[in-house]
């Protein structure tokens, strides 16, 4: 579809009902954000906080008009141009790209918490309607022609976001008020950006404009009505698009697309694994390498690059020394505010940029800044942690300059390692000082040991990630208060069941060619089994409880075995009693319930019935001599457990196991497809999630994993355990009842947000 002024036409009336449907449905979202401040003021808090949010709610109710003016006139001013003016923010605002690139000027914290806030915004926009957004890009930029929109360009996130924050103060609200709405102001203006992306991305589509690319309709659908069909006439709607006065800007490309299932949204979760990481990679090397050719080339290729000019390795290692001066490594060093870690990094930069000896080594300081910049405003990383990932953005440059295959790889070493970290402190309490204290002093000793081997490259990240992996292990077994017991009691569940496998596999084998009763031989493959392998995880595989355990089923054996003779009978009958007793013992302290021993007694007074009439075949005393010794070393024979599958064959119902100390999830979710299975195999120790289970819906953390990853221990921070098994782990996944509180890595977000800012301003790349 060559560029022509039809195309552009259509591209112009897209945009316009894009801007249109932002008009119209703002004014829904404002009074969505003062509706969220009034719910916020009716729930409990401390006294500091609510008077907080009674002043909120007053300047809300008198400043909530000018806020919604404010975006208002920008946006209508560009119904017709398609980008919206600087001037929409306030004069204190960070300079526009080219005015920041001319000179060098110090700027207030005031004003770099306003940026930062608007960033914010904009990745929370991003992280729900990025790929809506991103192919509207694509529509556009093929409909007019163009190799990227213009970096005003009114369909960017920034700009909206920048807008809304830019009006916010020019309203006479303050960021300490935005920050107290932060939540429900990304929330509103996520769903709201991802309805008007994904109407605009329909009618282009209905117009025969690369269709071919996934529109993914499923999506969540927001409470804004701006993009939906309507029953009563507005007075909004778009002539550009030839609707009627009742419907919405893209009434007529409604289809009858309904709600997402859960279901739906756990398969577009997992779409956003690694092919995402890789696309949003790609695309920043796609961008780099039109400014920069070499830099695309290089980064393909690992080692393609030479390491760090001399003036840049000194200057790099003068900043780094600089910065563990600054910070400080006692335990008394002061904490330092993110606003102050941004513009020190901003100076470094400059410093290390005029060191730089190429372009490409210039491109590298500016990306790997920007990185840096989106990981230090990340609110869920504790401050006393977050400037040990300052202190990581030295080292990593360094081996980014040195090793390009950092921005065009995944698994690069050091990106694994800042994100296996972020992963775990991004739900880190800071209220349990012991959990925090062991973490963040790992974390310190990682980033030192990265510091002091600077000429290694990947090596030294890579053997701290296999460390950082072993202390995790380590820390949620043996340190971590909340995940200790419950950790224990896992590993007894697994070793129980493993034993129970075994035990079953060992009595099959051995009762294969022997003439026992049907009824005997179930309650030894499917109860006696599991009471043996309880027994042995209480008390030892060579405890007096356990041999007891095993004469107690040669004795049953036996017993079933047909009695012909009136001395058989009676010595039977005179063994019966204690044998009774001492089965149901063993199937209490498996956890039976009463009910359920009476039955298999039942059940088993059949089968010794039935050899009292000798209607079952006689043991000949030598095999059953050869039973005993097998039973008595049966421990012999059992391996580590290493090959012994716990799949849903054998673990169907881990219920018994369950405890004050140890939830056991046995039912819930929707039948797992193949990829949920792998998913749920792939999760990793130490990452946060958030769990619909009993009626509560709450945080919790993968603390534990066994063998083959076939039982999964996840932690509340207030030390409540709950076990899944695989299965049934990716059956809640696959239903949406457990959900990664992190929809992608820190990395890949960091990139994401570098992405956007050098969107709005390449030529920031070769200053």
């Amino acid at each position: 579809m060559p560029p022509n002024a039809a195309n552009s036409l259509l591209a112009a009336r897209a945009r316009r009902g894009f801007v249109e449907g932002l008009v119209r449905g703002l004014p829904a979202v404002s009074a969505a954000v003062v509706e969220a401040a009034r719910t916020q003021l009716a729930q409990p808090a401390e006294h500091a906080l609510q008077v907080q949010r009674r002043d909120l709610v007053a300047h809300l109710n008198h400043h909530a008009g000018h806020w919604l003016a404010g975006m208002l006139n920008p946006l209508r001013a560009a119904v017709g141009s398609g980008t919206v003016s600087a001037s929409a923010s306030r004069p204190t605002d960070l300079p526009p790209p080219s005015g920041r690139l001319s000179t060098l000027t110090l700027v207030d914290d005031a004003t770099i918490e306003g940026e930062i806030a608007s960033s914010k915004l904009a990745l929370a926009m991003m992280d729900r309607a990025s790929w809506e957004f991103t192919d509207l890009r694509s529509r556009i930029m093929l409909l007019e022609g163009h190799d990227e929109l213009d970096a005003n360009d009114v369909l960017r996130p920034h700009v909206l976001a920048r807008l809304v924050s830019g009006a916010w103060r020019s309203a006479g609200m303050t960021m300490d008020e935005w920050r107290l709405m932060q939540a429900s102001l990304h929330e509103e203006f996520a769903h709201f950006t991802e309805e008007a992306y994904h109407e605009t991305n329909r009618w282009l589509l209905q117009n025969k404009v690369l269709p071919d690319i996934d529109l993914r309709p499923f999506i969540r659908r927001s409470k804004n009505v701006a993009f939906w069909p309507t029953a009563t006439g507005g007075a909004g709607a778009s002539s550009s698009f030839g609707l009627s006065a009742g419907g919405s800007a893209f009434d007529s490309l409604r289809g009858g697309v309904g709600d997402e299932t859960r279901l739906m949204t756990r398969a577009a979760s997992l779409s956003r694994g690694i092919d995402h990481a890789e696309a949003v990679l790609d695309r920043l090397n796609r961008l780099v390498g039109r400014q920069l050719p070499d830099f695309a080339q290089t980064a393909r290729i690992p080692g393609g690059a030479a390491p760090a000019s001399p003036a840049l390795q000194a200057a790099i290692a003068d900043v780094q020394q600089g910065i563990a001066s600054r910070m400080g490594d006692g335990p008394g060093s002061p904490v330092i505010s993110t606003p102050t870690l941004i513009e020190d990094m901003h100076q470094r930069k400059q410093v290390l940029k005029q060191a730089a000896q190429t372009p490409v080594e210039r491109a590298t300081i500016e990306i790997v800044a920007l990185l840096f910049q989106s990981i230090l405003t990340e609110d869920r990383i504790p401050p006393a942690v977050r400037v040990w990932f300052a202190r990581l953005q030295m080292p990593v440059l360094r081996v980014a300059v040195g090793e390009p295959d950092f921005f065009a790889t995944t698994d690069h070493p050091a990106r694994r390692l800042i994100d296996r970290m972020g992963a775990c402190v991004m739900g880190f309490d800071a209220s349990t000082r012991a959990v925090g204290d062991a973490l963040e002093k790992e974390i310190k000793r990682v980033v030192q040991v990265v510091e002091a081997y600077p000429d290694t490259g990947r090596r030294v990240f890579q053997t701290v990630l296999t460390e950082f992996e072993r202390f995790l292990e380590h820390y949620f077994r043996n340190e971590n208060e909340a995940s200790r017991v419950g950790v224990s009691l896992a590993q007894q569940v697994e070793q129980r069941e493993t034993l129970a496998i075994q035990y079953t596999i060992e009595l099959r084998k051995m009762l294969n060619d022997v003439p026992v009763q049907e009824g005997v031989r179930d309650f030894l493959f499917h109860v006696w089994a599991d009471v043996l392998a309880m027994t042995a995880v209480k008390h030892g595989l060579a405890s007096d409880e356990t041999r007891e355990a095993k004469r107690a089923a040669a004795d049953l054996i036996w017993s079933a075995g047909a009695k012909v003779s009136r001395e058989e009978r009676a010595e039977v009958i005179r063994r019966l009693p204690p044998l009774l007793k001492l089965l149901r013992d063993g199937m209490a302290n498996a956890g039976l319930t009463l009910d359920r021993q009476d039955e298999q007694l039942r059940l088993l007074n059949n089968s010794l019935a039935a050899a009292f009439t000798a209607k079952t075949a006689a043991i000949p005393a030598e095999r059953l001599q050869e039973l005993k010794v097998r039973l008595e070393t049966l421990e012999e024979m059992l391996d580590d457990g290493q090959d012994v599958d716990i799949d849903e064959s054998f673990v169907l119902d881990l219920s018994s196991h369950e405890s004050s100390n140890l939830e056991i999830v046995a039912d819930g979710g929707s039948m797992p497809t193949p990829a949920m299975l792998t998913w749920a195999r792939e999760l990793q120790v130490g990452a946060w999630y958030m769990l619909d289970y009993r009626n509560r819906n709450e945080s919790v953390q993968l603390a534990w994993q066994g063998l083959k990853r076939e039982l999964s221990l996840f932690v509340t921070p207030q030390g409540r355990c709950v076990l899944f098994q695989r299965q049934r782990l990716a059956a809640f996944l696959q239903a949406g009842l457990l959900v990664p509180a992190q929809d992608e890595s820190l990395t890949v977000r960091a990139t994401r947000s570098a992405l956007a800012k050098l969107d709005g301003d390449p030529s920031r790349l070769l200053n």
